[in-house]
């Protein structure tokens, strides 16, 4: 079926959006949004004086003008979850870079338009045949349509995300089935197909030092392993011998050039990994003391289809069969350019995907980056057809006024919240959460969010304080910037939304992370009485 511009398609996409997402009925968290008269996400007046926001507003301003604090710049937003009264608020409505709480507008959004028991499909295919003797007379194509969980992860989340076997496990399941179909040699080439989305591997606002690590891993409907490979560095026996390293079948595709030296006992671990945008080449330099653990660095690939191509090309032939061809990547074109449609490719694999609802969970209690940029562009995709960040972005914002949120209160520029060009108000944060508390994958998506305590990225703060348990949000953290922004459930029971952004902070994380919990704590604690 030809398919019209994503263009073309957006407009009348989104009139559907838009009956879609006020079908939805009240969820049982919470019962009503409130239309606001004024700017959404406010009733319009402001709230009658009262003992308990005057001793929540003191605690705030003790906490963000503390030496050190004060010298950021604090938003933050208290509501009523049901009602939508503001309780609190301080600097509501200036722009703040939101770190990852950018990922409750992209995971709501994917919630809304594709529901949570939405799955994709990756497919191993072949336009040649295979004959008796076992030849594959023509290309073996992976096909990637997007799924972020390519991987040896397990599901359902539990506190923590688990995984189980290598890494290539997905590819090396592709690989067995091939084998299994009867096929021993290729006379073609291996393929990683992923021209679901045109290629932009970053979105605009990542930095040239994000791309290294795993948190920065360039974004491609093919996601082996989350786009990441590990490398395991052990000291030398004794001083001054070159350390030893372990970096798996990624090896087949990088070169490390290893210089690490291994240091006297106690000393300290200075350790250093560098690569060029663009290369093949990983140099490993520093000191390692002698009897030091082994160390385990997560770094990211920047041509995940060439990489996929390459490892899968290597498990084919771990298992014996010949390949005549090169292990290459085929990425979206032009479609005045493309050849004309082949016939329709022979399935010898398929991989079906964890949930939505399951993804969605990974992604916010462990904020993981490229599952959020996946979440986007599948999101407007399979809605509208958009094939790059621009249409898919268009679509979000068309999202965000069926949300309620005010034109210019939201912009972003990717999906998790990476980019530095990504700007919030804490209303349209907390906007964005009593909308979700009212669809009905409400508490679907708080439960998705890490729980004081327990889990996530929450698990080791709020312990032992009355916030233990009570608080169900999202974390941001990125150079200068800290936010923290969910539900939470007071002492005397009142159920709130809240939204709590610093930026322009010097402070170490765990500093920074003192002041939004002190907020939060004094939230739960003072809201809910006389």
């Amino acid at each position: 079926m030809n398919r019209r511009s994503a263009a073309q398609v957006l407009g009348c996409a989104l009139v559907c959006a838009v009956a879609l997402l006020c079908a939805g009925k009240n969820g049982a968290w919470a019962q009503s949004a409130g239309a606001a008269k004024s700017r959404p996400g406010t009733t319009g007046a402001k709230p009658a004086a009262r003992a308990d926001v005057a001793r929540l507003r003191e605690r705030v301003e003790a906490a963000v003008s503390a030496s050190g604090p004060d010298k950021g710049f604090w938003g933050v937003l208290v509501s009523d979850v049901a009602t939508g009264e503001v309780l609190y608020e301080h600097n509501a409505d200036n722009y703040f870079a939101p770190a990852s709480n950018a990922k409750l507008f992209t995971t709501a959004l994917a919630l809304a338009t594709l529901g949570p028991d939405y799955r994709t499909r990756t497919n191993i295919v072949s336009n040649g045949t295979i004959d008796s003797t076992g030849l594959l007379n023509g290309d073996l194509v992976l096909i990637g349509r997007g799924d972020a969980n390519l991987s040896s992860r397990k599901f359902p989340y539990a506190k923590s995300a688990a995984r189980e076997g290598p890494p290539e496990k997905m590819l090396a399941e592709f690989a067995d089935a091939v084998v299994a179909r009867g096929v021993n040699e290729i006379r073609g080439d291996i393929v990683a197909d992923d021209s679901l989305f045109r290629p932009e591997r970053y979105p605009s606002g990542w930095t040239i030092d994000d791309m290294l690590w795993s948190y920065g891993a360039a974004v491609s409907a093919i996601a082996v392993n989350d786009n990441i490979f590990t490398v395991q560095i052990w000291p030398g026996w004794s001083e001054s011998e070159l350390a030893r390293f372990e970096a798996g079948l990624a090896s087949d595709f990088y070169t490390i050039e290893n210089s690490i030296r291994t240091s006297a006992r106690g000393s300290a671990d200075k350790l250093a990994v560098a690569r060029d945008p663009g290369s093949r080449v990983i140099h490993l330099s520093g000191t390692m003391p002698v009897g030091e653990p082994p160390r385990k660095l997560s770094i990211a690939i920047e041509q995940p289809a060439e990489y996929a191509a390459t490892l899968l090309a290597s498990l084919l032939e771990m298992r014996g069969v010949k390949i005549d061809g090169a292990a290459r990547a085929r990425h979206a074109v032009d479609p005045a350019l493309a050849a004309a449609t082949p016939a329709p490719p022979t399935v010898l694999a398929e991989h079906i995907s964890p949930s939505l609802a399951d993804d969605i969970i990974l992604t916010n209690k462990d904020s993981e980056n490229l599952h959020a940029e996946l979440m986007l562009l599948l999101a407007a995709h399979e809605t509208s057809g958009a094939a790059d960040y621009e249409d898919a972005l268009k679509f979000e914002s068309a999202f965000f006024k069926v949300a309620g949120i005010a034109d210019g209160d939201v912009l972003l520029t990717d999906g998790s919240g990476l980019s530095r060009k990504d700007l919030v108000t804490p209303r349209a944060v907390v906007r964005i959460l009593r909308y979700a508390a009212t669809q009905p994958w409400g508490e679907l998506y708080k439960s998705s969010l890490p729980q004081a305590g327990e889990d996530g990225t929450l698990s080791e703060r709020f312990k032992n304080t009355s916030a233990a348990g009570r608080i169900f949000a999202k974390t941001g953290t990125i150079g200068h910037v800290n936010a923290l922004s969910g539900y939470a459930t007071t002492a005397r029971g009142t159920k709130l939304a809240f939204s709590i952004i610093g930026n322009n902070n010097s402070l170490h994380a765990q500093d920074a992370d003192r002041v939004l919990d002190a907020i939060a704590v004094a939230m739960v604690e003072e809201l809910g009485g006389k």
